[in-house]
């Protein structure tokens, strides 16, 4: 801990919380403390309850009981502008932006001063505070031509641009490649060195012990654990053991052990493939490569550098300027019905969250699950039912909607729902973003089954599940390809880094 958190005052004490939704006990009378200058991590599976404390603290929820003290006195939050008038501010994993609004317009969203701003100054502003941390955003690009990384950028610039004391932060790194990770770091200890408390929520137990001055584990809404990163680091072991079977119940060793299997013909062809961007850039240009049966194809690069656009294009959501795509030799765009497709973006694309967990299974194979013109509800809710158990989804019903599920179980239904389709060709981008340790690995074993016999390409930004899944890598930077490599070449790992900064001829 920094010698200015062990001998300052708490910024926030949260004491007996808790927190009941219908048919669940999120927060289980929770007490939690972050010092002034401090950054907090809060662990724990999917479901554990962490979001559902922070979302107090950030007053998007009331606790049906405990109390909240701010710099010693009791507060009482009725939403997050009260939250925020104490200096508290939350990103969460779902992005609260207006999709149509620029980056600056967002920014200034809901700042009771911005009606004197002169738009000009804003977008300056904006613009600055960017440069300042590295963020590297167009103050007046618009929220939907951005990549989910640079959305994730976006509410990063939101809170500093409100100077809060308080920083909440629901899965940052989720969507973000190592050389990022490493910026947000620096911008996380700059803000502590300013006196102000970051929580920051995880699941990524490397980034806890890197950046924390403590780390506090929840599981099923109660505190197992609060301890020092410092005292963990000098136990043998315990990384890899004690703070895993805190979180879930039971050890986890993210060494998924892939076997190679035999790649035999191409399954899938990308040929001269050109699609352009929301500005009508070339987001992907004049690319071209083969995906073989029993392979994990990987493509790994810094978001926003075309991998969105050309699986968009693969899928038929973006057309294509020029090129073509075919499975088996046959155009894909006619042989949707043999492929799945796991969207980074779970709410907007993964899902309907209005909808029922059952209506949502049913949404992309209703072949299966139709009887006649009718669908086959018993059939479908039998099945849904076998998979919320296979996939540890925490869901007391199949009645509840979509938006009630945690971020990483409505991932899992989405993820259980594709792998149940059996698909010939399966498109996975960002598949364990904001899983637990232990459902990562699930997911992983699930993938290296998936290959067999099929084909699977995975986008991912996270270089430790791509070296531990992939025959073959892909890197791309700026809508090109760097390089493409068997992941078992002996530099492979020397040669990303290099390729996704752009840079070629290295290592």
């Amino acid at each position: 801990m920094s010698e200015k958190s062990s001998t300052g005052h708490p910024a926030a004490v949260m004491k007996g919380i808790v927190k009941r939704f219908p048919h669940v006990l999120a927060n289980n009378g929770i007490d939690f403390r972050i010092m002034k200058g401090e950054i907090h991590s809060l662990l724990g599976e999917n479901g554990a309850g962490k979001t559902t404390l922070m979302s107090i603290l950030g007053g998007f929820y009331q606790p049906d009981e405990g109390e909240i003290y701010i710099e010693g006195k009791r507060v009482n939050f009725r939403s997050p502008r009260d939250a925020l008038a104490h200096g508290i501010g939350m990103i969460h994993q779902h992005f609260q932006l207006v999709r149509n609004f620029t980056v600056a317009e967002n920014i200034s969203l809901g700042m009771a001063e911005t009606f004197r701003i002169d738009p000009l100054s804003l977008e300056k502003h904006v613009s600055d505070l960017s440069d300042r941390y590295g963020l590297a955003i167009n103050s007046r690009a618009r929220i939907y031509e951005l990549s989910v990384g640079e959305q994730q950028r976006v509410e990063i610039l939101r809170m500093l641009f409100r100077k809060i004391k308080i920083l909440i932060m629901d899965e940052p790194t989720a969507v973000l490649a190592p050389q990022e990770i490493e910026r947000l770091f620096a911008i996380m200890r700059k803000i502590k060195e300013e006196g102000r408390s970051i929580v920051f929520i995880t699941h990524k137990l490397e980034e806890v012990l890197k950046i924390s001055d403590y780390i506090t584990v929840l599981r099923r809404g109660k505190v197992m654990s609060t301890v020092k990163p410092e005292n963990i680091s000098k136990r043998d072991g315990l990384v890899g053991t004690e703070l895993a079977r805190m979180m879930v119940g039971r050890e986890v060793i993210l060494e998924v052990g892939r076997k190679p299997v035999k790649r035999e013909n191409v399954l899938l062809r990308v040929e001269n493939l050109s699609v352009r961007g929301n500005r009508g850039e070339f987001a992907v240009n004049d690319i071209s490569f083969n995906i073989r049966y029993g392979e994990i194809f990987s493509i790994l690069g810094v978001a926003g550098n075309g991998q969105r656009e050309l699986v968009e294009a693969i899928v038929g959501l973006r057309p294509m300027e020029k090129g073509r795509v075919l499975l088996e030799d046959k155009d894909i765009s006619r042989q949707l019905d043999r492929v799945a497709y796991i969207p980074e973006d779970r709410t907007a694309r993964g899902c309907v969250p209005d909808m029922s967990l059952l209506e949502n299974f049913v949404l992309t194979d209703r072949i299966r699950f139709t009887k006649g013109p009718f669908i086959d509800w018993k059939r479908a809710k039998e099945i849904a039912e076998e998979l919320v158990s296979t996939y540890h989804i925490a869901a007391s019903t199949l009645a509840m909607k979509a938006k009630q599920l945690s971020g990483g179980n409505l991932q899992k239904l989405i993820l259980a729902r594709e792998f149940s389709r059996n698909p010939l060709f399966l498109i996975a981008e960002q598949p364990t973003r904001g899983l637990d340790i232990g459902a990562t690995e699930e997911i992983w074993q699930a993938l290296l089954r998936q290959r067999k016999g099929s084909g699977v390409l995975l986008v991912s930004g996270d270089i430790k599940e791509v070296l531990s899944l992939s025959d073959t890598i892909l890197v791309m930077f700026r809508g090109q390809i760097m390089d493409a490599f068997p992941c078992d070449d002996e530099r492979c790992l020397e040669r990303i880094g290099p390729l996704m900064a752009g840079v070629k001829g290295q290592a």
